[in-house]
């Protein structure tokens, strides 16, 4: 097979590849590629778009196993006239294919990171880079920054790259349920990403519309779905095992750590499923290196030889992790995240009748170093003093509950005593009222200082343990502060785990849209991780303090996170009691309270100072410390002085919970001697286009005939909708920039991809509002968070990524004929063809792509951007309409143009071959170092060293004939005679 002639081989060969932008036959249509990639049985999987009258616009998917796909012949190309005003046509055209060809795998460089709304932040642009940066074998990653640094941003920020690079037609986003929502609105209002939600409802709503049997997350490409609904892997797993993603994303990835649960299953079959896989958690290490070592295993099977002995440096192209204090931060946030207030302790003296509570539990239930406990479990004693100081009602329900449990057994006697003393506990907590609630007084004293109330905007967190309180504090509360009637009830929300996934959505979107009458969210710590509450809250109460220093440190980051604009204040309420030998709150919580303050501040994180890294492990260690008579203190400093005399992990600890990653990842490769000068496509810096991004800013240096996104759309709408006007009531505000229109059927189809409830909300199906103003489009995301209706903002900005965008492109794609390409008269001395050539792995993915100018005797120039701007070819040309030969002359000379374009291809292939094959072959040599003992592993050896070897280019260049630029008759005419 020539490189001349349509492509039919079979998969693997190198010469089967279908680059995004080409047509193909198909079922005697033409079609649009859209994406190409191998599957394992079928052949290739290529995404297509109509093109021919019959099936224009339409979507499809079509394998080369199951189907005959003829790539069209580019030596059969036909050349057709452009005379369009200004060569319109033929601008729109190439800048349309530059846009929809991925970029190819040697460019390392972030190509989109300063197009969305976002701020310049360089820290939340490095997750993305040291994915892409080869480091891997494929884009797999750990982010480990702590709480508030913005990790849903960094996530969105590499989605965005892999999409451009065409690794990212099929994303899978797995998250807590209470953040489905806010992690779906993230990508889609700031990086134009949009994910389908399937949540519970989600889900059965899906599986009744489409056929019986049918695969849910095939119908949509880009989904989000809780873990709580997916890891079901009875009911999910064999789905699960029939498809594969290009990206998978797991939030709070902390969770799959433990071999065996659900989580765990859900995330072994998903690993080996997916080409790239981001994990994302504040709090990653469980104190446990073999844990670790397996999750890290996740991302790369072969990273860690042993995962009882191993150190950061072996794992740290895996994973990177921050902290407010690290330098590139603290440096980058100045003035753009306020530094948080003091946790300020707010004692409250206990009531007379708390004072009996506490009198009872210190004689009978946790009485000093030569008292004995009436309970026969050493720790439920805690479980009661932690509820008392909650609040009565969890005393209540928890004592309540231990008298049933003990009065189901069969040895009630054993148990007498301990009946008794619950019974006396029963009688004295069952009376209280919030009238005997010291803590209670005094929280409705604070929420007044900051300024809560029915005549106030000022809104609070209150965090509590038990669910019990927080109900409670529902029904008296709101009162309490002023509210009366209807406004009572809608002026606080309860969020605990005992909520559906809508309901806990709800609650936090209510919360943070500054519009709705929600003053006071009452959370338990469902809400500690991954929620944003700081929208329009910057005061946060415990009212009760957990045991747990990572646990405070989490609360205390929903509002204390990048975005927040005023100081966050915390405040937490310390029950004191005068009963000696009492244990209130300012045995532990206080204590607990200081030490987190303390840490936060010198550190940027609280999670090491214990070495458990773990909530429940610290509690836990505590408790068992407090029975052996240790002070909070004392058992801090104990634990943390046994994990430094662990050698084996302490140099790995150091590391990785320090400021791992501060480093500008590919610095090291600067000043590399086979660092190639020019960017991935073979062209210097001047291929960047006016106004874009050059190399030396670190950017990708990505070929643009148009100088930006925004006046190629202008230019586009005018070629595709002369009448737009009319045909689309299109309406354009040139002041602000703000586009207007009634969307067509075709691109009414495309939103299906968009979240349902922002299109109903919204009514996007009837009109769309969008813009390239990042000023403006910032302010419809401001205003909607201001709106008591919907956190959807009315106006979405355009990206590269937008539906709008790709939708145009595809209209402009299409406008050409079948194997054809356009004449355009410029300033060349001789007919030079434009032709893209791309070479591909084994897996479809370009890995070199050259934009040629071949002219007519051989010569060959790989700076087609470079080459049309010394050719006049721009907005400003003027369209002669005079042409120098017939159109069958320059066809007769596209074989030699594209022989000439391979063999330039072939003289350059291995030394553009060779930045991409030195990391591979290195994985390679660390992989035969790797020793599996198990048939299992050994598997896993030799597939990892064949992705390796798919990753290499293959096979011959695929070539495709743009367009042929002639030179104007007339100019190049001899002067007429004057004689």
């Amino acid at each position: 097979m020539t490189a001349q002639q349509s492509s039919t081989a079979p998969v693997g060969s190198g010469e089967d590849q279908f680059p995004a932008g080409a047509q193909v036959f198909v079922r005697d249509e033409v079609w649009l590629v859209r994406n190409s990639v191998r599957t394992e049985h079928d052949g290739a999987k290529v995404d297509v778009v109509g093109v021919s009258d019959f099936v224009r616009d339409q979507e499809a998917v079509f394998f080369t196993g199951l189907d005959s796909i003829e790539l069209i012949d580019p030596s059969r190309t036909k050349l057709v006239r452009d005379e369009s005003s200004n060569f319109r046509r033929s601008r729109l055209f190439l800048e349309a294919v530059l846009r929809k060809t991925a970029l190819p795998q040697s460019e390392r460089r972030l190509a989109l990171a300063d197009s969305f709304l976002l701020d310049p932040l360089p820290y939340q642009r490095r997750p993305a880079e040291l994915a892409l940066s080869g480091r891997n074998l494929r884009p797999r990653l750990l982010i480990a920054d702590v709480v508030g640094l913005g990790k849903t941003l960094e996530i969105g920020l590499t989605l965005a790259e892999l999409i451009r690079r065409g690794r990212g037609e099929r994303i899978l986003v797995v998250t807590p349920q209470h953040v489905l929502e806010q992690f779906q609105h993230e990508l889609w209002t700031r990086f134009a990403i949009p994910l389908v939600r399937l949540d519970s409802v989600g889900i059965e709503r899906i599986q009744r519309e489409i056929p019986a049997g049918r695969n849910p997350f095939t119908y949509f490409k880009r989904v989000i779905v809780s873990i709580d609904t997916l890891k079901n892997t009875d009911q999910y797993k064999h789905h699960l095992e029939r498809i594969n993603w290009d990206a998978v994303v797991i939030d709070e990835s902390h969770n799959l750590i433990n071999r065996g649960s659900l989580r765990n299953q859900l995330a072994q079959i998903l690993a080996p499923r997916t080409d790239a896989l981001i994990l994302a958690s504040a709090t990653p290490h469980n104190g446990d290196a073999k844990s670790f070592a397996e999750l890290i295993s996740l991302l790369d099977p072969a990273a860690i030889r042993d995962p009882e002995h191993y150190r950061a440096e072996d794992i740290e192209h895996l994973f990177i992790r921050r902290t407010k204090v690290s330098p590139e931060v603290r440096e980058q946030m100045k003035g753009q995240w306020a530094d948080r207030g003091p946790s300020q302790s707010v004692r409250c003296a206990a009531t007379p009748a708390e004072e009996k509570i506490f009198e009872e539990l210190a004689a009978v239930w946790l009485p000093g170093a030569n008292g004995t406990s009436v309970s026969g479990v050493p720790l439920f004693p805690y479980t009661l003093l932690k509820s008392f100081l909650s609040s009565h009602a969890a005393l209540k329900a928890t004592v309540t509950a231990r008298i049933k449990t003990l009065e189901k057994k069969d040895e009630p006697t054993a148990t007498r005593a301990e009946l008794a003393a619950l019974r006396t506990l029963q009688e004295l907590v069952t009376p209280l009222t919030e009238a005997d609630s010291a803590k209670f007084t005094a929280l409705v004293e604070q929420l007044k200082a900051i300024g809560v109330g029915p005549k106030s905007d000022a809104r609070v967190v209150v965090f509590s343990e038990r669910v019990q309180t927080l109900e409670w504090l529902r029904t008296v509360l709101p009162t309490a502060l002023g509210f009366r009637g209807r406004a009572a009830e809608e002026s606080t929300r309860v969020m605990h785990g005992g909520l559906s996934d809508e309901q806990q959505m709800q609650c936090v979107e209510d919360f943070g849209l500054a519009d709705a009458p929600v003053r006071i969210l009452l959370t338990g710590d469902v809400a500690s991780e991954g929620v944003n509450l700081h929208r329009q809250c910057h005061q946060l109460v415990h009212y009760d303090v957990p045991w747990s220093l990572i646990r405070i440190e989490q609360r205390n980051g929903r509002i204390d996170r990048y975005g927040q604009a005023h100081q966050p204040q915390f405040r937490a309420l310390i029950l004191t009691s005068e009963v000696e030998g009492a244990k209130d709150d300012t045995v532990v919580a206080e204590r607990l309270l200081e030490r987190e303050d303390q840490a936060h501040r010198a550190l940027g994180t609280a999670e090491a100072v214990t070495g458990l890294y773990r909530a429940e492990a610290e509690e836990k260690s505590l408790i068992q410390d407090l029975l052996r008579g240790r002070t909070v203190d004392e058992s801090l400093d104990a634990r943390r002085a046994e994990a430094e005399a662990d050698a084996a992990m302490d140099d790995f600890l150091a590391d990785f919970f320090g400021s791992v990653g501060d480093a500008e990842p590919g610095a090291e490769d600067a000043g590399r001697p086979d660092a190639d000068p020019r960017d991935a496509y073979g062209n210097g810096a001047g291929a960047s286009a006016p106004g874009e991004a050059s190399a030396s800013t670190g950017n990708a240096a990505v070929p643009r005939l148009f100088t930006s996104t925004a006046e190629f759309l202008d230019e586009a709408l005018r070629e595709v909708f002369p009448d737009a006007t009319t045909s689309l009531d299109l309406h354009r505000d040139t002041e602000s920039g703000l586009l207007s229109f009634r969307p067509p059927t075709d691109l009414v189809h495309r939103l299906k991809a968009l979240p349902l409830d922002y299109v109903r909300e919204q009514r996007l199906r009837e009109r769309l509002l969008v813009t390239f103003n990042r000023r403006l489009a910032d302010h419809s995301l401001k205003r909607a968070r201001e709106s008591s209706t919907s956190s959807w903002p009315e106006i979405s900005l355009l990206t590269d990524l937008h539906p709008v965008v790709e939708w145009l492109t595809d209209k402009v794609l299409v406008r050409l004929g079948r194997q054809e390409a356009l004449i355009v008269t410029a300033d060349v001395p001789e007919p030079t063809y434009l032709v893209q050539g791309v070479y591909s792995n084994a897996l479809g993915r370009p890995t070199v792509v050259k934009w040629m100018g071949v002219t007519q005797r051989g010569t060959v120039e790989d700076d087609m951007v470079g080459l049309l701007r010394r050719s006049g070819v721009g907005p400003t040309m003027a369209n002669p309409m005079r042409h120098s030969e017939p159109a069958t002359a320059l066809e007769a000379g596209i074989p030699d143009a594209l022989a000439a374009a391979e063999r330039f291809l072939d003289r350059h292939r291995d030394a553009w071959d060779e930045p991409l094959r030195k990391p591979i072959d290195d994985y390679k040599a660390r992989l035969g170092d790797w020793e599996q003992p198990t048939l299992a592993g050994e598997r896993t050896k030799k597939s990892l060293a064949s992705l390796a070897d798919s990753l290499l280019t293959t096979g011959r260049p695929l070539l495709r004939v743009l367009a042929v630029l002639v030179p104007d008759p007339e100019a190049s005419a001899p002067a007429p005679s004057t004689a």
